[in-house]
């Protein structure tokens, strides 16, 4: 390794060294990059996790409040549990419903304590590519390495090369914005400091005093929304003048509230009812088919205006739950096939079309649908996704499993389907996803099983929402 003018050089010390005796690169240490290095150790290929944060789960801490609406039992990976197992980690109650914090605490930071200096934290990648090769270069690309642009915490560049990569940094740092068009509102930027993407931690004394007596909007229809509707919901309990106003794009329907108790996921069922009951009583109003163009300022108070003209009363706070998209800007010199609508890897797109997918009915999936026109480069956990809502972790792992099998070779055990997913019953419908869930269970976290505001919730003490 070389240093010149606080920039870092990765150099193989072998100059005959071979792309096959390179590390696979995981972008961030979250669920499903933790476990796609426990199967690339499985297979007896070295990973190389390079995650932004300063510990394992950096993004599902952010939401460390939020209970999962999945149980232990589809959070933890097979691969990543045979690793934990000599350190005398234990099992852990598979019928109970974790918090972010829970599964941050309990299963991320111990696997990746277990992987040990095969996981670097503080490093942002900045770029990927193929070494000597811009994404226009033909030329004996395929024979090249991939070489990853870094910049560490305390801001030293460096250069690292990889035999593979795969992008498990999730969506969690982009969330989607405001206005209806899919780009900020006109007034949304400047009403920054009044505006929240997340769903608040009602049980920290700073974030309580921002809504107690409040007038807050709540903009969004999934999981996340429901699960800052009902924690409003009990605070306007014991706060006089707290009150939601709920923005939905669309009308309320029988499907506006979920699946209710015929969900198979029973968490995130009962989440919907306590929805329902916010609404019911009074707690939150709703202001249907508004789909906002503006927000003006007037002091500390916001006014959102409606493609429409339609104008809503002042609110004090807005909370945007509309979602979260992948962050492609690192990756703009290799060749992704990607859909245009969802952002998707082409094949895997018409397989997880919120107009007309549940996590439910998508089936599962590996190396042949998130494979792209460069090979060797794989987005997988939510990022796969694109800006489709409905991501489980047990996808992920599964998707994990399939990659690495075909990187090791083994092609028949990259083509097996070794999950089945269960039927929520209640995903599906056209437009059912507009306001997609902002809580997944993956990476960095809204999805059909994970945490509400990610890509899963119970009504229980911690904030809920969250596969």
């Amino acid at each position: 390794m070389s240093k010149q003018r606080g920039i870092v050089v990765a150099v193989p010390t072998d100059s005959v060294s071979t792309n096959d005796q390179l590390p696979i690169a995981v972008i961030g240490a979250g669920p499903i990059g933790l476990a796609a290095a426990a199967h690339l150790i499985e297979r007896g290929i070295e990973p190389l996790v390079l995650e932004a944060g300063p510990s394992a789960g950096t993004a599902v801490r952010d939401w460390s409040h939020v209970r999962l609406f999945s149980p232990w039992a589809e959070l933890t990976d097979p691969a990543a549990e045979k690793l934990l197992a000599p350190t005398g980690w234990v099992r852990l109650d598979g019928a109970a419903y974790p918090t972010g914090g829970d599964w941050a605490e309990q299963y991320l930071q111990p696997l990746a304590d277990v992987l040990g200096d095969k996981v670097r934290y503080g490093v942002t990648v900045t770029g990927v590519a193929r070494a000597g090769r811009d994404r226009i270069v033909d030329a004996g690309r395929e024979e090249q390495p991939f070489t990853l642009h870094v910049r560490t915490a305390d801001g030293a560049e460096e250069r690292i090369s990889a035999r593979a990569v795969i992008d498990a940094s999730g969506t969690w740092s982009t969330s989607s914005p405001m206005g209806a068009d899919g780009l900020p509102a006109l007034g949304e930027r400047a009403a920054a400091d009044r505006i929240s993407h997340r769903v608040p931690d009602l049980k920290d004394p700073a974030v309580r005093a921002r809504y107690a007596g409040k007038r807050t909007a709540v903009v969004g229809s999934g999981a996340s929304a429901f699960t800052a509707l009902a924690h409003l919901a009990d605070l306007a309990k014991e706060e006089a003048g707290t009150h939601a106003v709920w923005i939905l794009r669309r009308g309320i329907s029988a499907n506006t509230y979920g699946g209710g108790e015929a969900d198979q996921l029973p968490a995130r069922g009962a989440l919907g009812l306590r929805a329902k009951a916010a609404v019911d009583a009074g707690h939150a109003s709703a202001a249907t088919g508004f789909r906002t163009d503006a927000v003006e300022r007037d002091g500390d108070r916001l006014t959102l205006v409606a493609e429409d003209g339609r104008r809503l009363d002042p609110v004090d706070e807005v909370i945007v739950l509309t979602g979260f998209r992948p962050d492609l800007s690192f990756l703009s010199e290799v060749r992704l096939g990607l859909d245009e609508r969802l952002q998707a890897p082409t094949a895997l797109a018409p397989l997880i079309d919120p107009n007309v997918h549940s996590c439910g009915t998508v089936y599962p999936h590996g190396v042949n649908e998130l494979s792209h026109p460069e090979q060797g480069i794989y987005l997988v956990g939510m990022k796969s996704y694109g800006r489709a809502p409905t991501f489980l972790a047990m996808t992920g792992y599964e998707q994990v499993r399939s990659i690495t099998a075909a990187l090791a070779g083994d092609h028949e055990a990259a083509e097996r389907v070794e999950l089945t997913l269960p039927e929520t019953g209640v995903c599906g419908g056209a437009g059912l996803f507009d306001e997609p869930d902002a809580a997944q269970d993956g990476e960095s976290g809204g999805c059909c099983a994970a945490p509400a505001t990610l890509q899963i919730g119970l009504g229980a003490p911690a904030s809920s929402g969250g596969c």
